[in-house]
Parts: structure tokens; C-alpha cells; sequence
């Protein structure tokens, strides 16, 4: 039997290569896998498990201001705040939608939105029709390197038209809301809300937080001062938090540690202060992933708010000094002489230190909308505006005087009006005859201050003859001028200070104006710190407003302990002889104590003594009313300066009021302040040791009551134990 063949399965040669083809790509993937879990595996889990350590600075509230009897001036006041913490990566128009939702809960101020946050805005809203702002020649440009992609941007932005950019109210909202999400750093919570803050505002964000990415509710503050406009120039402004840092210093506080949208001091105390209110910022370091969510967080420095400062003023005193200028302002404005009084300035200091006991200053200011006048703060006058000051300087020139040897203690010049030729006639209010250095200081002689300044010049008066002086003469008494610190800044702890004017003409007749203070112009804290050098003794003392630092406390009732005391800073001691200070020193006591002296009708009679120079100048009126005059107009500046009591003075004074009066009949306000001022001073003094008295023999009853419940509980433990 023929066996049957069996049938062989033939695979086809291109099946054999398709088989091969998959062997190989399979042991190539394989292989590939191997390579990325044994020789990269690690990396590649590295960049999985990536993280990023970013650490943020969170602000603190700024430092307490007190005065020097530890009255609260200047506090924080809590705010209700929305905020916004932008992730990193977070994209713009992520920031863009939860604008739009936040905007449906709250309402956002849009007054600080500028036509180019419109135009970024458009761009950013309609990306397709911001292309076709730009043409390809121009892309074609960016390409071949003539052109940067910033130009291209600009291009748009001034290619988007003004139709283009009106936005409704409610996109208003949404870009001004945008606007504060994007000027914050990532991680760094931004506020975007914490003025006018409603309880329905609040609740309603807090109820959507899930719906509302990055944006909370937290607790800001605001400044807060006690006693409202009181000062408050001279305390200083802080920036807001919308505001932060300001551009013109913006590299200075970045250097420093500081975020952009920190808050800081803008003006005096505030700026000069900076560094010690702005505290110790929180610092917290947060775990990112790569999609820039936190994933850990934690707190490296709890941080602590600034520290507080204990000013010198004594607000007491202040407020009363303000009441007083105020009330004669008004009275005065009434006169019918007075067309340009409008303001007036009172320095008080203490002269051993150079503390500022008072610094107010008021003046009328007129609603441009209204065209009413009220009267507002205007401390910062004392040392921004300068005036001729007249007699008040005449202490300065009689010291000069015996310094140059143009004088010596009891020489004496007849009192006579000085005839120069080409001059007209100078000479005092009235004809005093033969006097002495003393009866001049007392009576106010413009001749000898006149004769003092010719001899210091080295010249030789002959009536009807023309009077030769050497122009180096200026130099001596302006330099001689400045140990007292008229016409130089006093170095008091506020910025913006100014050294006043000199005059630039050299004539006979100019110098002896200089004499008598109607030439050059010192500030009112010029005059207190040169009356301050006569009354003790011949130190020129700094000024300065800040009295303590002290370090905060947990407490938010307690004062910390005192950080740093500041120190009294003599920048000069006077070039003079002790017995010619004295001698000044006794002119000024005649002026105000005996009879017959300018001063003597307002403290002649007081319970405490004072020591005093009055002064009145020709001036012209240079006020916010100059544009309504086409010729300069001719009045009077006022002044006075003074300390008490007369030996062993505790306060120095100066009073100066501007274009008092016009015409020859003059009025009396800077004395009449003065006089007011000291017997302020002097009661205040008085009550406060009543006071102070009394609770200490109140202390001691209570601690005397304690000693004797404490004998009588030790009787009956010894009775029970018997």
C-alpha cells in the first residue's frame, strides 16, 4: 500500500520577516526599558517627586507712636481684607476668571485703573484681534533680529484704538480687581481689598473660597491718629498697600529685603523712622511641586511688629498751643490791617536737650471748590518756610559784636537816626538817647545794633557822608550768625528742612538791615534753637522730635522696654566768652521783667519769670494772595523769643507770626501768644505736680493700710496660739 505524504505547512518568507521584525522591536523596547529604570530611573523619579523651596516675607504692622507722657498718638487699626495669593505658573487669564467671580461679590474702587491697564487688558481679553494689530513685515523684522519682540508689543498697544478700550463699569471692576491679582509677588498673599470692606463682602467671599482660587479673607490695619489732624503732617503718611513701594526709592527698599507691595513710610517721622516702625517681617518656606502647588509649609520667623517710638512733644501742651493760635488768628483776622495774616508759628524746646516740646503752626487755607477759609495743621512750617524776623536776632548781634571786638560789654552810642548819604534816614521807633548794650537789648534799639554792625565792618560813620564797608563783613556776621544756627538747618530728625535765604546784595545799608533781622530769612526753628544757645549757656542744640525707641510687646496695652534713649547732641559750642552770654542773657530778662522793657507789659507780673527779645520786620507779602496783586505789598512780620524761668530755664519759645499787619500801627499777637503759651506751660507744670503728689500720698495710705492688716493678722495669730 502506497503510505499517504504528509501534507508540510509552509510559513511565507515575508511572514518569517514580519515575525523577526516584531522580535527585534520588542527586545529593542525591552532594552529601552531597561535603560530607563536602571541607568535613568532615578532621575526621571526626581523629576517626578520635584519640589521648589520658596520662601516668603509676610509683613508685620508698624510701630506705635506715643508722646512723651506716653499718650497713644499714632496706632494700627485692624481692617477686614480680601486677598490674593498667586501660585507660581499661575496663567493670566486663570487670574482674569476669578476677577470676574470675585467682582460679582465685591465692589472695587476703579479710579486708580490708567488707559494702559486698558489696553494690557484688551490684549490680554481678545488675543487673536491683538495679532492682527501686527503686520508680518514687522514679524519678519522680529525674525531677522531688527527688531525686538517688546517693540512689537508697543506697537499694539499704541495701535489699540480709544473705542477699543471702553469698558463697561462692571469690567471696570474686573480689571481693577485683575490689576491688584498681578502686581503681587507668587506666594505672597497681595491685598485687593481692606478699605470699606462690608460684613456682606466678607461673608460672601469667605462662603465661596472653593470656587474663588488663591483669593482668602485675612486682617489688615491702617494707621490711626488719636488726636486726628494734630501733628499729622509732622508724623508723616504711610503708604498704601495698593501704593507699596514708591518708584522714586523703589531700588533702595528692594536692596533691603522689601516686597514691592510693602507698605512703608512716605513722609517725616514715618520715613525718617523707617527702619525702626517697619519691624521684623515673618518669614515662611513653602514646598512647591512642579505644578507650583504648596505641598509643605513652614514658619522659619514668627517676625514682630516695629518698634514704637516715644516722641518728645507733650500733646497737652500742643493741643493747647493750637487752641491759642487758632483763637487769635480769628480774632486778629478781623483787625482792620490785617489783609494778609493768614498764619503763625510756635516752637517750644526744651534748650538743655534740644526735645520739641511743641511744634504748631496754622494757617487759613481756601476751598478751591467752595471758596471757603478754614484753618488747618501747618507744623511742618516751622521748619519748610522761611521769614525776616527782625529784633528777635538782635541777641546774635550784640554776641557778635563783643566777639569782633567791635563792641565790650557796657559800651555805649548815642541814639540818634543815622543820616548815610543816599540812604534814607534808619533809625529805632524812637530817639533813646545815650544807652548801653543792655538798655538797647531792653528797648529794642535798632542805632546801636546799626553802630555795633559799622564797627564790625571796620568802617567810620560821619552824618551826610556816604559809609564805606567791607563786603567781607556780610561773611563775618552771617558765619558768626550760624554758631547760633540762624540761616543753617538745625539737624532736627525730619526731612525736608530748609536753611532759609540770604540776601544777595552787599550794600552799606543792607548790612545793617542784616543787624536788626530784616534781610536774610530763618525758620521758626531756627529762632528757638538760637534762643536756646543764649539760654544755656552757649550749647547750640539738635533738635529732635523722637524722645525713646522702646520694643514691642505681645501686649497690645503695654509699653516694651526702653531700646535706645536719644541722646542730647550739641552740634556747636558758641565761640564766646560766658560773661558776654550772661550779659545777653540779662538784656533779655530786662526785656521781659523790668519796666520800660518791650516784653515787660505781658510777664512783667507773672508768678515765673522770663527772659525774652521781641521783633518786628518790614517784609513783603509773598502769600498764596501774591497772583491778586501786581506790586509787592509792604507789611509786617511779628516775632518773639524767650525762655523761662529766666535762671535756670526749662523752655525755650519762639513765636513768629507773618504779614501780621500793614501801615504803621502795628498789633501785639506774637506777645500776647507768648504770654498765653508760658502761663499754659506754667499751669500745666503745676498741675501735674498737684497731681502727682496726691497719688503718691495715695500710694502711701494704701501701702501704710497694707503694713497695718498686716500687724493685726499677726496680733490674732498670736492671740489664737496663746
Amino acid at each position: 500500500m502506497n503510505k499517504k505524504k504528509k501534507k508540510k505547512t509552509h510559513v511565507p518568507f515575508r511572514l518569517n520577516i514580519l515575525f523577526f521584525l516584531v522580535f527585534v522591536l520588542f527586545s529593542a523596547l525591552i532594552l529601552r526599558l531597561g535603560v530607563v529604570q536602571i541607568v535613568y530611573g532615578d532621575d526621571y523619579r526626581r523629576e517626578i517627586e520635584r519640589t521648589e523651596e520658596v520662601t516668603v516675607n509676610n509683613s508685620v504692622p508698624r510701630g506705635k507712636m506715643y508722646d512723651r507722657n506716653l499718650k497713644l498718638m499714632v496706632d494700627n487699626q485692624p481692617l477686614d481684607a480680601i486677598t490674593y495669593t498667586r501660585k507660581q505658573g499661575t496663567k493670566q487669564t486663570e487670574m482674569v476668571e476669578t476677577a470676574e467671580k470675585l467682582a460679582k461679590l465685591i465692589e472695587k474702587e476703579t479710579d486708580k485703573v490708567t488707559e494702559r491697564d486698558k489696553k494690557d487688558f484688551w490684549i490680554l481679553k481678545n488675543p487673536k484681534l491683538a495679532e492682527k494689530k501686527i503686520t508680518d513685515k514687522e514679524r519678519k523684522k522680529v525674525e531677522e533680529g531688527e527688531m525686538e519682540e517688546s517693540d512689537l508689543y508697543k506697537l499694539q498697544i499704541d495701535r489699540i484704538t480709544e473705542e477699543e478700550t471702553k469698558l463697561s463699569e462692571k469690567d471696570l471692576e474686573v480689571l481693577a480687581i485683575y490689576r491688584e491679582f498681578a502686581s503681587g509677588y507668587a506666594l505672597t498673599p497681595q491685598i485687593v481689598k481692606n478699605k470699606k470692606v462690608t460684613k456682606e463682602e466678607f461673608a460672601k467671599v469667605s462662603e465661596n473660597l472653593d470656587s474663588l482660587p488663591g483669593v482668602d479673607i485675612s486682617t489688615d490695619w491702617d494707621r490711626f491718629y488719636t488726636y486726628n489732624k494734630t501733628l499729622k503732617s509732622v508724623l508723616g503718611k504711610v503708604s498704601s498697600s495698593e501704593e507699596g513701594l514708591p518708584s522714586e526709592s523703589l531700588d533702595y527698599y528692594l536692596a533691603r529685603d522689601y516686597s514691592r507691595n510693602d507698605r512703608v513710610g512716605k513722609s517725616y517721622i514715618e520715613a525718617q523712622y523707617e527702619d525702626i516702625l517697619q519691624g521684623q517681617k515673618a518669614k515662611v518656606r513653602n514646598v512647591t511641586d512642579k505644578s507650583g502647588n504648596v505641598v509643605d509649609s513652614e514658619v522659619i520667623s514668627e517676625g514682630s511688629r516695629g518698634k514704637d517710638l516715644i516722641l518728645t512733644v507733650d500733646m497737652d501742651l500742643q493741643l493747647a498751643t493750637e487752641e491759642i493760635i487758632e483763637k487769635q488768628l480769628i480774632a486778629k483776622k478781623k483787625m482792620g490791617n490785617t489783609k494778609f495774616l493768614d498764619r503763625a508759628f510756635v516752637v517750644m524746646m526744651d534748650p538743655d536737650t534740644g526735645e520739641v516740646l511743641t511744634m504748631a503752626g496754622k494757617k487759613y487755607e481756601k476751598d478751591p471748590k467752595t471758596g471757603k477759609s478754614t484753618i488747618e495743621d501747618f507744623a511742618l512750617g516751622n521748619i519748610t518756610t522761611s521769614y525776616t524776623m527782625g529784633s528777635a536776632v538782635k541777641g546774635a548781634t550784640v554776641l557778635t559784636g563783643y566777639q569782633q571786638g567791635a563792641i565790650q560789654p557796657g559800651t555805649y552810642f548815642y541814639d540818634t537816626k543815622l543820616r548815610i548819604k543816599g540812604t534814607p534816614p534808619k533809625g529805632s521807633y524812637s530817639d533813646f538817647g545815650n544807652i548801653n548794650d543792655l538798655t538797647a537789648l531792653k528797648v529794642s534799639s535798632n542805632v546801636y545794633m546799626f553802630r555795633t554792625a559799622i564797627n564790625i565792618a571796620g568802617a567810620h560813620y560821619v552824618p551826610n557822608e556816604p559809609l564805606n564797608i567791607s563786603s567781607g563783613a556780610f561773611s563775618t556776621m552771617r558765619n558768626s550768625f550760624a554758631q547760633f544756627g540762624l540761616g543753617v538747618r538745625t539737624g532736627i530728625d525730619l526731612p525736608n528742612e530748609m536753611s532759609g535765604f540770604k540776601g544777595s546784595e552787599v550794600s552799606p545799608g543792607k548790612l545793617l538791615d542784616l543787624a536788626i533781622g530784616q534781610y536774610d530769612t530763618y525758620t521758626p526753628m531756627q529762632l528757638v534753637q538760637y534762643v536756646s544757645a543764649i539760654a544755656n549757656g552757649g550749647n547750640r542744640m539738635k533738635p529732635h522730635m523722637v524722645k525713646e525707641i522702646r520694643d514691642p510687646v505681645d501686649n497690645n496695652e503695654e509699653l516694651g522696654p526702653v531700646a535706645e534713649d536719644v541722646s542730647p547732641t550739641v552740634l556747636n559750642r558758641l565761640d564766646m566768652k560766658e560773661e558776654w552770654i550772661e550779659r545777653v542773657q540779662s538784656g533779655f530778662e530786662k526785656v521781659a521783667m523790668e519796666q520800660g522793657g518791650t516784653a515787660y507789659t505781658y510777664f512783667g507780673k507773672k508768678s515765673y519769670t522770663v527772659a525774652a527779645k521781641t521783633g518786628t520786620a518790614e517784609a513783603f507779602y509773598d502769600g498764596p494772595n501774591r497772583m491778586n496783586y501786581s506790586e509787592p505789598q509792604e507789611t509786617m512780620n511779628i516775632t518773639l523769643v524767650g525762655y523761662a524761668p529766666a535762671k535756670n530755664p526749662e523752655v525755650a519759645f519762639a513765636v513768629v507770626v507773618p504779614w501780621a499787619y500793614q501801615g504803621h500801627t502795628g498789633h501785639s499777637m506774637s506777645k500776647e501768644i507768648g504770654e498765653e503759651i508760658m502761663d499754659t506751660y506754667f499751669e500745666l507744670k503745676k498741675e501735674r505736680a498737684k497731681k502727682e503728689n496726691t497719688e503718691t500720698s495715695t500710694d502711701l495710705k494704701v501701702e501704710n493700710g497694707k503694713d497695718v492688716q498686716k500687724d493685726q493678722a499677726e496680733v490674732r495669730k498670736s492671740q489664737e496660739n496663746e
